[in-house]
């Protein structure tokens, strides 16, 4: 596994591991369409996830939609009798999001190419314009429901003092001056910490001293049940996966993120201290 001194570096693997030899691995990049036809690592299959997101987290519409991943993941290859590697243009949103859904549907190794398709091309490896067809596999996880927050678990945590929500979006966003939502702000509480800032100026994830020390300074303890969230649960994937690295216990990322609350009446929402 990479060494960047996380405690449980399960999700992260390097272009030099990767390169080295992981037998069997799966590889899906998860890019635009037009990045993966000007070229990718051989054998890579494309599932551009990008859009496939949730805006209600109640029970019936959560199930069909993670039925769907799970039946999108099958045609793309996955089986659990297979090491999975998702690689996006970075450590990315895209890839991320990737890695934890598969890690929630209980794949039991999935990793992010850190530093994603630069990184290898940085170690020599090569990329390719050949693709070809793969075998579509009928493939069904097994749901691991603690990993995961609906609006009712997020409703909830607000002011429980056992719980931290992490509002990972970018400032114009939390401010309101960037609207992507019905309505603007943020969730009460929430401390707010861009998921940019536990990657690297290559995009890479940060040392695990560097990125533990930012995040117990702004109050996100492994002592906590911690919730991301963003946009859509993108960005926030990142944010989970790097504190379940750091060992964080209990890290349920918000599927819905603003996408749903900020788009419902009945949410709770403060925009600059005061109620919005």
């Amino acid at each position: 596994m990479t060494d960047k001194g996380y405690t449980d570096p399960r999700f992260i693997v390097s272009a030099a591991e990767l390169a080295s030899g992981l037998d069997g691995a799966h590889l899906i990049d998860v890019r635009s369409g037009e990045e993966f036809a000007s070229g990718h690592i051989a054998g890579a299959r494309h599932f551009d996830l990008y859009g496939l997101s949730l805006n209600d987290t109640a029970e019936a519409p959560l199930n069909a939609f993670l039925w769907m991943i799970e039946t999108l993941f099958g045609f793309h290859g996955v089986t659990d009798g297979a090491p999975v590697v998702v690689y996006d243009h970075e450590s990315g949103e895209r890839a991320a999001r990737a890695v934890w859904l598969l890690d929630f549907l209980g794949h039991q190794d999935v990793r992010l190419l850190d530093g994603g398709l630069p990184a290898w091309r940085r170690h020599g490896g090569a990329v390719t314009q050949e693709a070809e067809p793969g075998k579509r596999l009928d493939w069904q996880g097994t749901r691991a429901m603690d990993r995961l927050a609906t609006r009712f678990d997020v409703h909830a945590a607000i002011g429980d003092p056992a719980c931290v929500l992490v509002d990972v979006r970018r400032d114009t966003e939390v401010d309101g001056t960037e609207k992507r939502a019905r309505r603007v702000g943020t969730i009460p509480g929430a401390r707010h910490i861009d998921w940019r800032r536990h990657l690297d100026a290559d995009g890479a994830y940060l040392p695990a001293d560097e990125v533990r020390a930012l995040y117990q300074s702004e109050g996100v303890t492994p002592d906590k049940t911690i919730i991301p969230y963003c946009q859509g649960g993108y960005r926030s994937a990142s944010t989970a996966l790097v504190l379940r690295m750091l060992g964080y216990p209990d890290v349920r990322n918000y599927l819905g993120s603003w996408w749903e609350w900020g788009n419902r009446d009945d949410s709770v929402i403060v925009l600059n201290g005061e109620d919005a």
